[in-house]
């Protein structure tokens, strides 16, 4: 009872935290409210998770997207400021960022909470699936924005463009509903955006973070970062049991007490709060909590 009871403090905390750094990250109410996209200087600024540029309250850039932008440009073909925070967020947090600050994780983690007759706790497959966000991060957001262009020079986010659902809910639907221009153009790709959003927020319901899991380039870059970030996860050996009850209670199914440190783990800290011995430790700069 004293585990459960500190497992719903701890997911009341963490939904608390995500709450409000959407909610901070995404504060220009007017663009709500007029259908117009913010274009403050803080635009210019990178925010650690998934949140479109485009999104009518969005007051800074998503990475993923910023990248693109740079990759099919005429004048040049990388921007070390956007590699350079990715960086920084990648050793600093690892995927802390999906865990706490990912506006589009927030929304997975409240569709997964509602009830569905069966939930899938791991697809056929998975672990050769998870590897998907790699081959999406390598060809949609790297390789085909910087090689295949038109004939003005200029390439595609292709990422943004074909398949992400975050600039869908974020940003195209809202604008759709609020202006009539954007209502009036909106064709093929609006709708083919639109049923992979449907399908990723029904999916939501059904299996922990599909996105998450299986899609986001984003994570895949801060999943490489893990192992060597400063916030990390440790085992203590000597209180650990391998009883196993981090793997039961985490929803992306990782052995914790195994590899600690996962490319997959959002550090939701769900493992830690539940351990019966407390071998679950994370250090900030080898400072152990």
């Amino acid at each position: 009872m004293a585990g459960s009871s500190r497992l719903k403090k701890h997911s009341r905390i963490r939904l608390i935290f995500q709450a409000c750094f959407a909610a901070i990250s995404n504060g220009y109410i007017k663009g709500f409210s007029h259908g117009k996209i913010f274009e403050g200087g803080s635009k210019a600024v990178c925010l650690p998770g998934m949140n479109c540029y485009s999104c009518p309250g969005a007051l800074g850039a998503c990475p993923i997207g910023s990248l693109q932008a740079t990759l099919n440009a005429r004048e040049y073909r990388i921007s070390m400021y956007v590699v350079g925070l990715l960086v920084i967020f990648g050793i600093i947090l690892g995927r802390f960022v999906c865990g706490f600050l990912c506006p589009f994780g927030l929304v997975q983690d409240l569709l997964f909470k509602i009830p569905f007759v069966k939930k899938i706790r791991r697809l056929p497959g998975e672990k050769g699936l998870r590897w998907l966000r790699f081959v999406f991060l390598g060809i949609f957001v790297i390789l085909l924005p910087m090689f295949v262009i038109d004939i003005t020079g200029l390439g595609e986010p292709w990422f943004c463009k074909w398949i992400c659902p975050v600039g869908t809910l974020e940003g195209g639907v809202p604008l759709v509903l609020l202006d009539k221009g954007m209502r009036e153009a909106a064709g093929f790709i609006f709708r083919w955006k639109v049923l992979i959003l449907l399908i990723t927020l029904f999916s939501s319901i059904i299996i922990c973070r599909p996105f998450c899991r299986y899609v986001c380039p984003l994570g895949a870059v801060y999943g490489i970062f893990n192992k060597i970030s400063f916030y990390r996860f440790k085992i203590d050996t000597e209180k650990c049991t391998e009883c196993a009850s981090c793997q039961k209670i985490c929803k992306l199914d990782i052995p914790v007490w195994r590899n600690p440190n996962s490319m997959d783990c959002i550090r939701c800290g769900d493992c830690k709060t539940v351990c019966p011995n407390k071998a679950i430790k994370f250090t900030v700069s080898n400072v152990e909590k």
